[in-house]
């Protein structure tokens, strides 16, 4: 059995009495305290992640634009710099490989944030593509920065406070000025690129550094964001968090056998070539994604079968008790066409529940 990787703050998270898991080859903390707590904490007040498992590869040069372009579903060279943008990158027959953030830096400088089961496929699947055009101005390179790098998220209505906080004077104006999806770069300590992006429904902050000042960052953050309610979280209470969000997690939600249009996702795809664009015209609909929520407390779990009129449909993608909501929630794949309010049957253990197809997210915060 290979090694488990470990992230920079791997020590930080022993002495705070992190219960550790395997994830995507990591050694990652699953919860501190209670998943209740954490995800309370994230919702009320603020919550500190360790997300240095997820990929960053940067992609630059000349050619960085156009091999992004030919690569991706959206068009990063269009993004202006400080921009950051959600997308998918698809096999040749239209199939999703993963769904990504892309961060324009400079005129030809992008960071790719992958998902860290997927990293040395979307690195290679980004290599492989930009070898195959050609570069009238210059070529793009491809670099896997991730065991060097570090990536940490502030999430909850308080991280402004606490993320102001850990900035000095002259920077506090950069965090004023920067919107939904931006980026920008900033000092704590030492560089960080600083990004109002996150997973879980909140108003929030990605902090993105070199490994080596991991530590002192996170110390940092729960030491100025204690008066604000900052405490530490893991893996699980973000998986309800994103999931009350209503925000697809790859190989539940998306897989290499669902096209874009198959998860409600086609509105990301741009009129531009790319791999993967001749296949979707060609490619029907099969499915398609809903919400649904339920009465109780029983909660429908991944791969869970759904029915209408005694007629399988699909299967439940991930579902919880919806710790803000106190309901059941899912998100499910199911055959096109069934309305919002349309009582469904779910298999849950055997046992068939009645749930409600509803719109989603199922919840949300107004931004500012």
């Amino acid at each position: 059995m290979a090694e488990l990787l470990e992230t920079a703050l791997i020590n930080q998270h022993r002495e705070l009495g992190a219960s550790l898991t395997d994830f995507a080859g990591w050694s990652m903390p699953l919860r501190y305290s209670s998943d209740r707590a954490e995800h309370a904490a994230v919702r009320k007040h603020a919550g500190l992640f360790d997300l240095s498992h997820m990929a960053q590869i940067e992609v630059e040069g000349p050619g960085a634009g156009a091999a992004l372009d030919a690569s991706l579903v959206t068009q990063p060279s269009q993004m202006e710099i400080g921009r950051a943008r959600y997308t998918l990158m698809l096999a040749q027959d239209g199939g999703i490989l993963d769904d990504l953030i892309v961060y324009r830096l400079a005129v030809d400088s992008y960071l790719v944030v992958a998902n860290a089961s997927n990293r040395l496929l979307v690195r290679d699947e980004l290599t492989a593509r930009a070898d195959t055009l050609e570069f009238p101005d210059g070529r793009a390179s491809i670099t896997d920065t991730t065991l060097h790098r570090a990536l940490m998220a502030i999430q909850g209505p308080r991280s402004k406070e606490i993320v102001s906080g850990l900035l000095p004077d002259r920077e506090r104006e950069l965090l004023e000025g920067l919107g939904y999806y931006r980026v920008c770069d900033v000092h704590i300590g030492g560089p960080v690129r600083l990004a109002r992006t996150g997973y879980t429904g909140e108003t929030g902050y990605e902090l993105m550094m070199p490994a080596t000042s991991a530590a002192q960052v996170w110390n940092k953050a729960l030491t100025i964001g204690k008066d604000d309610g900052l405490i530490p979280c893991g893996l699980a209470s973000r998986d309800t968090l994103r999931l009350e969000a209503g925000m697809a997690l790859y190989g539940h939600e998306l897989s290499r056998d669902l096209s874009p249009k198959d998860v409600g996702l086609a509105s990301l795809v741009k009129d531009h070539q790319f791999v993967g664009r001749g296949a979707l015209g060609e490619r029907p609909q099969e499915w398609d994604q809903y919400g649904l929520v339920g009465q109780g407390r029983r909660a429908a779990r991944a791969g869970c079968a759904v029915s209408l009129d005694g007629e399988s449909i699909g299967q439940i993608t991930s579902g919880v008790f919806s710790p803000t909501l106190e309901f059941p929630i899912a998100l499910a794949r199911m055959r096109p066409g069934i309305s919002d309010g349309t009582p469904v049957d779910v298999d849950v253990r055997g046992k068939s529940q009645t749930m409600t197809v509803s719109p989603f997210p199922f919840y949300s915060r107004t931004r500012h």
